[in-house]
């Protein structure tokens, strides 16, 4: 069971706000989340909710639990360790290319073995799920079998958030609205919106 005020709490962590972005995947959208990775600031504050993620991942009996780095890892890690199996991470190993959608690619380190292990793949938020997608792959060529991705929060339109990836089933504490858009089809380019400048 979802806790709508769930949604609010993270996102209100994370430093939400709307706009019109370009996003990793290559999509537009109008939610950014300028300060990600500070809900992990204060790892005690988080107990509660990867308490509740690990119950939900515990059904799926995984032998590690990966993640993106940063946040997808920093939450694998916290994950692994309520559920007592292995962690690992996935890096960027090619950066997006403008224009071309889950372009970005992430990585396994070199020598992280995942032979016969059932893997939980999880990211801090799911929005278009292209780290997530692209963690799925490297999991799959490093020998592990994914069985579920895990997140606190997943973004998207109602009627077509990701309820799985393949055949792993997503499990997510929270779910909040969001809009993605195929940057040739996106509502706010044809009205002449310029992207929404973003800190460096």
């Amino acid at each position: 069971m979802i806790d709508p005020t769930e949604a609010d709490h993270l996102l209100s962590l994370t430093g939400a706000r709307t706009g019109h972005f370009g996003l990793e995947s290559g999509f537009h959208g109008d939610v950014w989340l300028d300060d990600l990775d500070g809900i992990f600031r204060r790892p005690g504050d988080l107990a509660p909710h990867v308490a509740a993620l690990a119950g939900r991942l515990r059904a799926y009996d995984p032998g590690a639990v990966c993640g993106p780095l940063t946040g997808g890892a920093f939450l694998a890690q916290l994950l692994a360790r309520e559920l007592d199996v292995e962690f690992c991470w996935t890096e960027r190993a090619r950066a997006p290319e403008s224009g071309v959608l889950f372009s970005a690619e992430y990585a396994l380190p070199d020598g992280t073995s995942l032979a016969g292990r059932r893997v939980a793949v999880v990211d801090d938020v799911v929005n278009a799920g292209s780290a997530v997608r692209a963690t799925l792959d490297s999991v799959t060529a490093g020998g592990g079998e994914p069985v579920v991705v895990g997140a606190l929060l997943l973004l998207g339109p109602p009627d077509s958030r990701p309820t799985s990836f393949g055949r792993c089933r997503v499990e997510a504490l929270a779910q909040a609205d969001s809009n993605l858009w195929e940057p040739a089809a996106c509502p706010r380019c044809a009205a002449g919106e310029p992207l929404t400048a973003l800190p460096t």
